[in-house]
């Protein structure tokens, strides 16, 4: 007779063999991999990931930590005003405001943000004491410029001439089109791992040219433009933040990951869903990188023109990622 007591006895049976069946995969996963792990290796998104990787790499190669080296190499985009997508220098909204987004997350699962942040040059930094010295995640707006202010951090003027020169020319006509792929989407984001097989990451950016005032991307939230987990892996994106957010691509790629995938196969799988789920998803640029806690790297995007730096083997280069749409 089919009674609660065989019920229980049959999902007490099921539970374990779930749990066994988890603990097998697992255990099989961790020993198909035949890999040489490879440390120190960084890599990050578009060619000013190169500039950042040095500053990175000199940190990994004297045996300092991933965390430190994703932010003091980030922090060379942030500073740099010749870089419009990053920190000082920043193309601003379509109200003439620099705005800025980041992340910072490290192998322990603990993760800072701040977002709309105007008036500070080194947002990632500012997300770093986030992480360190609150009980918080994030800090947006006013709240993270108190924030960064009460910590040391001087309030300056972001928008540059050139920068206020372009907005200038662009309010004579308004067209705005955020979906233009050949656009500017150009955020960094940074993976590491060091000598003792530290994961980190780090994400910033000035967010979308000429956007509505107030609006936030992925950059900043932890999962989509940026995750780190210190057991299986990292990941972060760039692009158009808002197909990011939709599928929590970084988050999505780690726990592809986790069930066994390369850092090339979890990225393609990203970028796979995004088309699936994006409407006329050839009009947008996506790219995702992928760091594994082995050393393996993978970067896939929707375009062509998507570009990684990856510094490993005491080499620098810059390689130009595969890509979903063809013909292009």
């Amino acid at each position: 007779m089919y009674n609660r007591r065989n019920f229980l006895k049959l999902t007490s049976l099921s539970g374990l063999g779930l749990l066994m069946s988890c603990k097998e995969r697992k255990f099989d996963y961790e020993e198909k991999i035949n890999v040489k792990k490879e440390f120190p290796i960084v890599i990050s998104t578009w060619k000013h990931g190169l500039p950042a990787n040095q500053a990175a790499w000199e940190i990994l190669n004297n045996g300092g930590k991933a965390l430190d080296a994703v932010e003091q190499g980030v922090r060379v985009c942030e500073s740099d005003p010749e870089v419009k997508s990053v920190g000082y220098g920043g193309l601003p909204d379509r109200d003439g405001h620099v705005t800025l987004d980041a992340c910072i997350m490290d192998n322990e699962g603990n993760a800072g943000s701040v977002a709309f942040l105007e008036g500070i040059k080194n947002p990632i930094s500012v997300a770093r004491l986030v992480m360190e010295k609150t009980p918080h995640v994030m800090l947006v707006c006013e709240g993270a410029k108190r924030f960064a202010l009460e910590n040391g951090f001087i309030e300056e003027n972001l928008l540059t001439a050139e920068a206020e020169k372009i907005w200038r020319e662009w309010i004579k006509t308004g067209i705005y089109k955020p979906w233009d792929y050949k656009s500017n989407h150009d955020t960094i984001g940074m993976l590491a791992i060091d000598n003792q097989g530290r994961l980190a990451g780090a994400c910033t950016t000035s967010g979308l040219k000429f956007k509505m005032h107030g609006r936030v991307g992925d950059s900043p939230i932890i999962g989509a433009g940026l995750f780190v987990d210190g057991e299986i892996g990292a990941a972060a994106a760039t692009g158009v933040g808002e197909a990011v957010m939709k599928t929590l691509g970084s988050f999505l790629i780690v726990e592809l990951m986790r069930m066994g995938k390369t850092p090339q196969e979890a990225c393609e799988e990203a970028i796979l869903r995004i088309t699936k789920k994006w409407k006329n998803y050839d009009e947008i640029q996506v790219g995702f990188i992928a760091l594994d806690k082995y050393g393996r790297f993978g970067a896939f995007s929707i375009q062509k023109g998507f570009e990684y730096a990856l510094y490993k083997n005491n080499k620098n280069e810059l390689i130009s990622s595969n890509y979903f749409v063809k013909g292009v």
